[in-house]
């Protein structure tokens, strides 16, 4: 990565912590022989004064994000997040027919549309296997191809949350953390599993499984385990789709099967909620009390966000700032988490169930595709970085700027795979693929630097599918070195 560090605008710590000294006490006994006395001693360590956090402001301007979500509907099954009982995670089937009516959401899919699938199980009963399921099914009188234009599947056993450094060099596809991270990773670069078919053809009035994956316990070290599946498909028609979650069945030998199509039927048809149930998110029009976002479980609208990044809606640049100073784009904006920007980017539902999110807080799947067509309009060559970074969250900026800090919160609040598209200073195009593991207020070096001759311009393109169990808002930030 390049050398060149950062700059910013320090301000002294602005009573967010209060450290005193940290005074800890080691009893050390010492035990004599008991036939003469014993006698225990008490010696007392104290370490040394941490030093205070240091809070950074950063200098510049913070941006709204141009551009808006598209209209492709995103199957969006994350409620319950910890599944301890079997049952219905999310169906948009009709609900005529149904034992539990208000388990279907009725919503056919048609066209073009994404499925994302996240959810974790731990300690079950008898450590039996959970098995996710997503089932398909064409009321029509024809039949119906979905294209599987790219799938990806990972359990959180292959991919474990591990801490890396904070950037790595993923063109390879082999650094991630976290099961989430590294499907969506897979789909950012096109790649569709091979258990995945490239078209599922349904016949009239049939259902047919897209997905039918266990989620085994059994044998590992600690009884916790997890799948984070995400798809982009396109169907010839229309189709209902519902997640089910159901333990795995046993054959004669009292071996774990996993379950078979008319049993997944059944347990559409006759089942209940898969539970326990997360907690109710706060309503909208709430003033007061705690925020609490919900988890996802329902359609959103709006599979990928595209924006030039100018200077304005009418011009095609973006002046690069002033020496040391920034320009911020906010990324996946959230209420509570605006950044100053005044903007919320969180993808709307168009159906949902009453307890869980009342938007699809997080965009968890969505494809940000981001070009900056940086200028220098100065008679000077300038240093320029581009930073995916995590500031600090706020609505509002309570002090002028984004806010960062030494030590950064030790919590990982990114942890994903961009992509960047560039043409370097020797005039070759580049293609790299860089994994971010970054904790919240994290000082962080650029993703990429380029050198820019006076009164010229550089294209340079950062794309990423917003990675699941990363936290939200982040920025995307031009400095001038």
């Amino acid at each position: 990565m390049p050398a060149n560090k950062p700059q910013y605008q320090l301000t002294a710590p602005i009573c967010l912590f209060l450290l005193g000294v940290a005074i800890s006490q080691t009893l050390r006994y010492t035990a004599f022989n008991s036939n003469s006395y014993s006698n225990n001693s008490v010696v007392v360590a104290q370490t040394s004064p941490k030093p205070a956090p240091q809070e950074i402001v950063q200098a510049g301007e913070v941006r709204a994000l141009p551009g808006k979500l598209d209209t492709i509907p995103v199957f969006n099954s994350n409620s319950p997040e910890w599944i301890k009982t079997e049952g219905i995670l999310l169906s948009t089937f009709p609900s005529n027919g149904k034992k539990v009516p208000a388990a279907h959401l009725n919503f056919p899919f048609e066209g073009r549309f994404d499925l994302f699938a996240h959810h974790y199980t731990h300690t079950p009963k008898d450590l039996q296997t959970l098995y996710l399921g997503v089932i398909l099914h064409n009321p029509s009188k024809q039949p119906v191809t979905v294209d599987v234009l790219q799938a990806a599947s990972y359990l959180l056993q292959d991919a474990p949350f591990v801490t890396l450094a904070p950037y790595i060099e993923n063109n390879d596809g082999k650094a991630y953390s976290g099961p989430g991270n590294r499907a969506v990773s897979d789909v950012l670069r096109g790649i569709r599993q091979a258990d995945f078919p490239a078209k599922l053809v349904i016949p009239p009035g049939q259902s047919r499984m897209l997905l039918n994956h266990p989620i085994p316990v059994k044998n590992l070290e600690k009884p916790v385990n997890g799948r984070s599946s995400f798809m982009r498909l396109r169907s010839t028609g229309k189709v209902y789709t519902a997640s089910l979650a159901m333990f795995a069945k046993k054959n004669p030998d009292s071996s774990d099967r996993a379950p078979t199509l008319t049993e997944w039927q059944a347990l559409l048809n006759s089942g209940n909620f898969a539970g326990p149930r997360d907690k109710t998110p706060t309503p909208p029009n709430a003033t007061g009390g705690a925020l609490i976002y919900g988890r996802v479980a329902g359609v959103s609208q709006g599979s990928q966000w595209q924006a030039l990044l100018t200077d304005n809606s009418k011009d095609q640049t973006l002046t690069i700032p002033q020496r040391g100073k920034a320009i911020s784009y906010t990324l996946d904006t959230l209420k509570g988490g605006r950044l100053g920007s005044g903007q919320i980017q969180t993808a709307k539902m168009l159906v949902r169930y009453p307890d869980t999110a009342y938007e699809a807080h997080g965009n968890y799947g969505v494809e940000y595709n981001l070009r900056l067509p940086l200028s220098n309009t100065t008679n000077q060559t300038q240093k320029v970085s581009v930073t995916l970074e995590t500031p600090l969250k706020e609505d509002k900026l309570s002090q002028g700027g984004l806010r960062f800090r030494k030590p950064s919160l030790d919590f990982p609040f990114f942890r994903g795979t961009v992509r960047l598209r560039y043409a370097d200073d020797q005039g070759q195009q580049k293609t790299r693929y860089i994994h971010l593991w970054h904790r919240t207020g994290q000082v962080l070096e650029p993703l990429v630097q380029v050198t820019l001759p006076r009164a010229s311009k550089r294209m340079v393109q950062v794309d990423l599918i917003y990675p699941p169990d990363s936290t939200p808002p982040q920025v995307l930030s031009v400095r001038t070195l």
